[in-house]
């Protein structure tokens, strides 16, 4: 331990130019993600804005404790707030269905989900049967949402493993629900067949068409499974015959951003073993990226384990607002499973100019060795600078400061609009020469609903397009260093 400390503090040095964290962790309220097996999955965070103060809120899940939510006063400073009881959680997902302006918060559960309504001052209720919702006794490990039109948004549950299987665990891979809005309530539709999923995302993929990539666990479904891509539009799998190459992999989690300046997402998709980041090509295709890119995260970067990483929440973010977009990938064994590493740091890395990455998360004070899922980039002292969040199994959540010196400027993106979808999920959004999606879902078992954050390196004033989901599109022009909202 002495000798990791003489290492780290000869790497924060002044002389050394990177990202800078400072752990403020001890002065978080007490929680971690606890259980037995069916518990080594999921743990994610959900993080928004519940009470209208701008600082970004967190509901924490809790596995076989209650799940938690905390209330930002600033500076660091969280307090717990009320919340309906709630165990068996493995995530969550903050989402305004009903569109009067409050984040509600849809919790995956190993049960019925559950689907709690959001008030003034992070009020929550359970609201299940209010939006009439039909339930499901299932594991529910994954989530995404979409509008097609301007009412009620359509929503994707991915599930684990089949409890109910006397079979099972292997092989016993559950099946999905597909949440149809209506007039009068939502129904269910089977999605199938089912992997073992881990995360999915609606996000338009190379090809430029919304589809929903499904990531999944090749721990249970051992053989026959893969990498799924759904079409929703023409509510299919794709296959081969798409140019859908399987994939089989122990997929955790997906992120999903355009970090070569085409207008086309690459996807970074976690595992055990190779964190993949495929790369997004012109014919809609997608392949591996080199090796030498940095972003396979393959094994722990210090210490004497050389097992294999388990990767699990992965999230692009430009840390150092240098207008490249950076990664970071939470990672823990699934509890002490001999085949991978049991201390195994979490990843910072840092995009460099020539779009390769670089490892930061031990100069930058941010490589915890805990059991890390679920977890969150997100500007928690609006300052403009990410900081970061890690909900730990069996140990105390972590949160960290940006304290990085000599960053660039930056610019958050709010989206607003009248109708259903308030929120104008699936606008595509260009601030520069970076793009983002507006999307719900992806990471591992949790995500946010927070202003698009872009780092804007040495501009101090930007153009910004918007793509409205109704293929408006609308510029406008915003000084640097602010949060703006923006309308059609």
């Amino acid at each position: 331990m002495r000798l990791l400390i003489i290492i780290t503090a000869l790497l924060t040095s002044p002389a050394q130019a990177g990202p800078q964290f400072q752990d403020l962790s001890s002065g978080f309220p007490d929680h971690s993600y606890s259980g037995e097996w069916n518990h080594f999955v999921g743990g994610g965070v959900a993080v928004m804005d519940c009470n209208g103060d701008a600082l970004p809120d967190i509901f924490a899940a809790g596995g076989s404790q209650p799940a938690a939510l905390f209330v930002n006063q600033g500076d660091f400073a969280f307090t717990t707030a009320a919340l309906p009881k709630i165990i068996d959680t493995t995530g969550a997902y903050p989402i305004d269905i009903n569109a009067d302006g409050y984040m509600d918060l849809f919790v995956l559960r190993i049960g019925p989900n559950v689907v709690l309504k959001g008030g003034p001052d992070c009020s929550f209720t359970d609201a299940t049967m209010e939006f009439k919702l039909p339930g499901a006794d299932q594991w529910s490990t994954a989530f995404s949402a979409w509008w097609r039109d301007d009412s009620l948004p359509h929503m994707a549950v991915g599930n684990y493993v089949d409890l109910k299987n006397p079979d099972g665990p292997f092989f016993a891979c559950d099946t999905h629900q597909l949440l149809i809005p209506s007039a009068e309530a939502y129904s269910s539709q089977p999605l199938a067949p089912g992997f073992c999923t881990l995360s999915m995302l609606a996000v338009p993929d190379a090809s430029g068409s919304l589809r929903l990539r499904i990531s999944n666990d090749r721990q249970y479904y051992v053989r026959g499974g893969y990498e799924q891509m759904w079409d929703i539009s023409e509510l299919r799998f794709l296959d081969e015959s798409d140019g859908w190459s399987k994939l089989s992999i122990w997929g955790m989690g997906i992120a999903s951003r355009d970090i070569t300046g085409d207008g086309r997402d690459e996807v970074m998709l976690t595992s055990m073993g190779d964190q993949i980041l495929q790369l997004a090509a012109a014919d809609g295709s997608y392949s591996n990226a080199p090796f030498s890119i940095g972003t396979y995260a393959h094994r722990p970067y210090f210490g004497d384990d050389g097992r294999p990483s388990t990767g699990w929440h992965a999230q692009f973010g430009d840390i150092d607002n240098d207008g490249q977009a950076d990664l970071f990938i939470s990672k823990g064994n699934v509890d002490q499973m001999p085949s991978n590493a049991i201390h195994d740091p979490n990843n910072l890395l840092m995009q460099q100019p020539g779009g390769t990455f670089s490892e930061a998360g031990l100069s930058a004070g941010v490589a915890s060795t805990e059991r890390g899922r679920g977890a969150a980039l997100a500007d928690f002292d609006l300052d403009g600078r990410l900081d970061i969040l890690v909900l730990n199994r069996r140990a105390a959540m972590e949160i960290y400061r940006n304290e990085t010196q000599n960053v660039g400027h930056w610019l958050a993106v709010v989206l607003l609009q009248e109708g259903g979808n308030r929120n104008a999920i699936g606008a595509r959004v260009t601030v520069g020469a970076e793009m983002q999606h507006l999307t719900i879902g992806g990471g591992h078992a949790g995500g946010q609903a927070l202003p698009l954050h872009f780092g804007l390196g040495d501009a101090t004033e930007v153009e910004v397009t918007v793509e409205w989901p109704n293929g408006q599109l609308s510029k406008h022009r915003a000084q640097a260093d602010q949060t703006i909202t923006l309308q059609p």
